[in-house]
Parts: C-alpha cells; structure tokens; sequence
C-alpha cells in the first residue's frame, strides 16, 4: 500500500504542487491550508509523514510540529521555509526529521521523504 503524506502549506500553488510531484512519485497525499486544519486531518486520521510549511496565519509551522510530537512520538516530519534559517533549526530542534528551503530542491525533497518513510 502507497505512503501517505499530510502536506500542510498556506499557500495554494506550493501545495498543489507538492501534492502532483508526490502524488506523481506513487504517494498518497492529503492537503491542509493551516496549521489547524493540518492537525485535525493528522487526528482523524494519521498519515506515515507531514510535509509542513513554518509561516502561516493563525497557527506556524513550529506550533504544529510542538502539537504533533506531543500527540504522537512516532509522527515523522518535514518543514520547509522560505523565510528564515533560525526556524528550520527550531523546527529540528522541537522533532522536524529534516529541514528545507524554499524554493524547494523537489528532488532532495523526494529523496528526504522516501528516506524518512523507510526508516
């Protein structure tokens, strides 16, 4: 059975295409739009890994990581910025597996997640 993947990004255009390219590389995906949004699909129904964005409205990326790892020990999580190099290092501090700048290098991406998925 197919990996899912739980992409959390404000952003529409970013989403969708994270959600082709992974989809495109044999993933099942569900979207978020925030962070709290994000969280509720992730209680319904976990998924094997969370792609999340850092800056969003109403709830960043950080606090979503903070939720997830205190939820759930075992969740696996990618963050991604295009803003600032302090929170990727925050975010791996609070339990991201691996970081990403945006614009994002999708191949390293997709090697990231088919890393994180096998161990």
């Amino acid at each position: 059975m197919a990996s899912t993947i739980l992409v959390i990004e404000d952003h529409a255009s970013v989403r969708t295409l994270l959600a082709q390219v992974l989809q495109d590389a044999g993933y099942q995906v569900c979207e978020a739009a925030t962070g709290r949004e994000g969280l509720e699909r992730f209680r319904e129904q976990p998924v094997d890994l969370v792609i999340t964005d850092l800056e969003m409205p109403e709830m960043t990326g950080l606090e979503v990581i903070l939720a997830l790892t205190r939820a759930f020990l075992d969740v696996k999580v990618i963050a991604m910025s295009g803003h600032s190099s302090d929170d990727l290092q925050k975010a791996k501090l609070m339990g991201a597996r691996q970081t990403f700048a945006k614009p994002l290098d999708l191949p390293a991406l997709l090697n990231a997640v088919q890393y994180e998925l096998q161990h």
